[in-house]
């Protein structure tokens, strides 16, 4: 988290703004270091992405899945696959589902933000 959080610092004001306000806590279980669980959470409320360890409170939704299926959904960004984990259970949301779902389209698809996705990219196993 903390090379991922290097990363989006160095592109900081670089990227387009977020076209909306998501609070969105995340639960990764079974991931292969620490304590087996992971809990983060993105917030889009200040027009920038930012994300940390830790959750936030009222969230717009939690969304938690397993680590193979976190990283085909958060790293790889493949959305084909997020949309058959969900549909065979592998993620579960409780919230907002109709603001979860808009989120993708409200990201920054900017140069500068898929730069952002594939150094985050690079540096995750």
């Amino acid at each position: 988290m903390a090379e991922a959080r290097a990363i989006r610092e160095r592109h900081a004001g670089q990227t387009e703004k977020v076209k909306g306000s998501f609070r969105i806590n995340q639960v990764v279980t079974g991931v292969p270091f620490g304590e087996g669980t992971v809990e983060s959470y993105l917030d889009t409320s200040s027009g920038d992405v930012v994300m940390e360890l830790g959750r936030l409170d009222e969230p717009d939704a939690t969304v938690t899945t397993d680590y193979t299926t976190a990283k085909l959904l958060f790293v790889d960004q493949d959305q084909a696959a997020g949309m058959q984990a969900f549909m065979s259970g592998k993620i579960t949301v409780q919230g907002d589902m109709m603001k979860l779902m808009t989120l993708q389209a409200a990201m920054p698809n900017d140069a500068v933000s898929q730069q952002i996705a594939d150094e985050i990219k690079s540096i995750t196993a």
